[in-house]
């Protein structure tokens, strides 16, 4: 299968008055399209940094990302959706109005993305509070508005920077077998960056580890369990811990 994304030895360097800052080095690997991959690392890697490559807010200093099988610009990364720590829905708007935000900006809005748009919020359990302001939704129903703003632009990527990041730990755990599982029922391929191994296991078909600063990939690890499995239900079997060993042993490799 084509990827829908590649890394071709991609580099990157910050630059300030103080000096640089290799964030990337040879950043090398793809990913197919319906594949949910997650990235993994020690904090200050430069993961987030990835992301705004991969969505072509910065630049690669050398090597080049392809989106499908074109060198990503301007023309074809609108097709890249991206989901931030925090949801960034606007206190002023209903749900509704919220989740239609992208369509008014970029001057999609129509009657049949309107019908759509209600689709989603049936489908997903927030109809009823379509006219409430952000405010009264819990911080899980704000995250599944969010990722219904996203995938009403049809991208065919979706980049998850730490979107459960601001949850408590309970909620996370539910928020992110529901986007996870969104995720995979809409069949999009998703990037998801998270500091949580337990997340990055029961959310990807692959993870890819990180080298600290400046970031490498040390290790690709499949993970091999049912696709018709959800990411709460791979968090109980026996599989999962191994995964979970594996990652942590090359992040950590002078822990026994």
């Amino acid at each position: 299968m084509e990827p829908l994304i590649t890394c071709n030895h991609v580099n990157y360097t910050y630059h300030t008055l103080q000096g640089e800052t290799p964030a990337l080095r040879n950043i090398d690997f793809q990913v197919k399209k319906g594949e949910f991959v997650s990235i993994v690392g020690p904090s200050g890697c430069g993961k987030s940094t990835l992301l705004s490559l991969l969505c072509g807010l910065l630049e690669p200093e050398s090597g080049t990302i392809e989106f499908c099988g074109e060198p990503l610009s301007n023309k074809n990364r609108s097709n890249i959706g991206y989901m931030l720590q925090h949801d960034h829905l606007f206190e002023w708007r209903s749900v509704r109005k919220n989740i239609l935000l992208g369509l008014e900006i970029q001057k999609k809005l129509s009657p049949e993305s309107i019908q759509e748009a209600d689709h989603l919020l049936k489908l997903y359990g927030l109809y009823p509070f379509k006219d409430a302001k952000p405010s009264q939704l819990s911080g899980g129903m704000r995250q599944r508005a969010a990722l219904i703003r996203t995938l009403l632009l049809h991208p065919e990527l979706l980049l998850l920077d730490e979107p459960f990041s601001a949850l408590d730990y309970q909620t996370r755990l539910q928020v992110s077998d529901d986007i996870g599982s969104i995720i995979r029922n809409s069949k999009k391929t998703a990037i998801l960056v998270t500091h949580d191994l337990s997340e990055a296991v029961s959310l990807g078909d692959r993870i890819i580890v990180l080298t600290a600063v400046p970031a490498m990939v040390k290790k690709i690890i499949t993970t091999d369990f049912p696709k018709d499995m959800s990411p709460l239900e791979r968090r109980n079997t026996s599989e999962f811990k191994d995964y979970f060993n594996l990652i942590w042993k090359e992040l950590n490799p002078h822990e026994p």
